[in-house]
């Protein structure tokens, strides 16, 4: 389990100020993202600039993502809030060129997903728990959202969720 992500003041402020602003045309969605837990730490890794890259770097299931957003990357290594913009491409070089969105990680610890399994809403099925995340990117609840933020040792408010 890795340590405490940091964020810079203003990136936090953002993210709170996200959580606090008047409540946008639709209620925030929240969402689990999949990535390697390697590449989970590499967007939250640089403090002020967090970004999520799903789905093999395809803009598509970015753009379901708005700002305002809550996010956590599967493996439970980052979470954080969605910024405004659209995906935008960034060259890995060797021809690898993956869309990317913006995200305002918030400080969190590490968390296995194993001990949440029996209480999260998503999970019908705990013999076929996984099956979701084939999709790189699906919806959760405010409860899920909530669990896995406690688990992570997340500050609910700066999510909204407090």
């Amino acid at each position: 389990m890795q340590g405490l992500h940091a964020m810079p003041a203003t990136a936090l402020a953002q993210a709170t100020l996200f959580a606090t602003a008047p409540a946008p045309a639709r209620a925030p969605r929240n969402w689990i993202a999949v990535a390697s837990a390697q590449h989970a730490r590499r967007g939250c890794a640089q403090p002020g600039a967090g970004y999520m890259q799903v789905c093999h770097g395809k803009a598509a299931p970015l753009r379901r993502v708005q700002a305002g957003d809550r996010v956590a990357l599967q493996a439970f290594v980052s979470i954080g809030v969605v910024l405004p913009g659209e995906p935008y491409a960034f060259d890995m070089s060797g021809g690898f060129v993956p869309f990317r969105k913006n995200v305002a990680y918030v400080p969190a610890n590490e968390a296995p997903i194993a001990p949440l399994l029996d209480a999260f809403e998503f999970v019908d099925d705990r013999q076929r728990w996984g099956s979701q995340f084939r999709f790189g990117l699906f919806a959760i609840s405010d409860h899920d959202m909530g669990l896995i933020a406690r688990a992570m040792g997340a500050p609910m408010v700066a999510l909204g969720l407090g």
